[in-house]
């Protein structure tokens, strides 16, 4: 199974001259946590409700500040093609929950998380499961 399969493909993304107020307006709309920030289809960052509480509230970063300010960075990332239990032992070792996934041209495609591999995963095998129990 690949990332490919069972990453997030509608995923909100920030652009680097979003304000820290949009941003968390969009989270708290949409009801989670991280987005990928990106200048086109070009990863350049993540920024979590974390991010935004720790890096810019609590400094006393204004409401219209760019959230480019306030991202990670070169964060880790996952590959569509990558094989999908490597990424989630990367992930348990690494302590991430949620990671961008980029095409073989680098753009960015969507997002894998926790919760969508325990939800998907689930899925799929329980779809096999009903598939072999028809076929006997």
């Amino acid at each position: 199974m690949k990332v490919r399969d069972v990453m997030s493909k509608d995923v909100q993304v920030a652009r680097p001259g979003d304000t820290v107020q949009e941003v968390a307006s969009r989270m708290a709309s949409g009801d989670f946590g991280f987005m990928p920030v990106a200048d086109g289809d070009t990863l350049i960052g993540t920024i979590t409700d974390r991010d935004l509480t720790i890096r810019a509230l609590a400094q006393g970063a204004s409401a219209s500040a760019p959230v480019v300010e306030y991202i990670t960075r070169d964060p880790h990332t996952a590959r569509a093609d990558d094989d999908l239990k490597t990424v989630l032992d990367a992930m348990g070792s690494k302590q991430i929950r949620r990671l961008p996934v980029l095409d073989k041209d680098s753009r960015l495609v969507g997002v894998v998380s926790l919760g969508d591999l325990s939800t998907r995963v689930k899925e799929k095998y329980a779809g096999e499961a009903l598939e072999d129990i028809s076929r006997t």
